[in-house]
């Protein structure tokens, strides 16, 4: 029962991206939004590399331990502070409520992704390639990016969270980026969103901008390529 039986190097980095969705919670709710989006960013960096840290450190996690601290962690990180971040950045919009109700639907969305996740993982069913659905993380990405782009509308923000939900909760097969290089690449346009605006005076948001834009088409691609190839399948043979 002790914890030093449990614990790895690797459970330490999902705590640090428990941490960061905490602490963007807590930003939310003094209203400081651009800050918990930042906070938000931080916790997917944490969220990339503890798979990273367990392969370096040859991690042996033999009663799933590290596995349910990942998903309790992104709960937080990617379920609960994205919506409580939707919730304040929409909270004069014109429809009454309609922030709550796409609030709820990002957290319950989640819970079901990592919840189905940990199944297929468990059965030995999981692709080592693609994840079945969108990647929990992907909440942060879009929702923070897009609030510190300097372009958010809480109306196209809240139509974008609802198809960012359904999919994460969707059989559509996305692909996994990994190595070491991708998640440094990624980290470094996110450490650029943090920096203070006027040191990046010349090209304020661009960052922002960037990630944000990468992500949306990361997230519409990959159902539209699916999409195609069924039509294909579907269609009539030419000869």
């Amino acid at each position: 029962m002790n914890m030093k039986k449990y614990m790895g190097y690797a459970d330490l980095v999902s705590m640090g991206n428990a941490s960061f969705g905490f602490l963007s919670i807590i930003m939310v709710l003094n209203g400081y939004l651009a800050v918990a989006a930042q906070f938000m960013l931080v916790a997917v960096i944490f969220d990339s590399l503890d798979g990273w840290v367990a392969r370096k450190t040859k991690r042996v996690d033999k009663f799933g331990f590290g596995e349910n601290i990942d998903s309790l962690s992104d709960v937080i990180s990617f379920g609960v502070a994205p919506g409580m971040l939707l919730y304040s950045a929409c909270a004069s919009f014109s429809v009454p409520y309609i922030n709550i109700v796409v609030a709820l639907l990002i957290l319950l969305c989640g819970i079901l992704r990592l919840a189905r996740f940990n199944v297929i993982a468990d059965s030995g069913e999981g692709s080592d390639e693609n994840f079945v659905g969108l990647p929990i993380p992907s909440t942060a990405l879009i929702l923070g990016s897009f609030y510190l782009s300097g372009i958010f509308r809480a109306d196209l923000a809240l139509v974008i969270m609802v198809v960012v939900s359904l999919l994460m909760v969707s059989t559509i097969s996305y692909p996994k980026f990994k190595g070491i290089k991708i998640v440094f690449a990624g980290s470094v346009l996110i450490i650029a969103t943090l920096l203070p605006q006027h040191i990046l005076a010349a090209v304020a948001n661009v960052p922002a901008k960037l990630l944000f834009i990468t992500t949306l088409i990361y997230l519409l691609m990959v159902p539209f390529m699916e999409l195609y190839a069924k039509l294909r399948r579907s269609g009539p043979n030419v000869r």
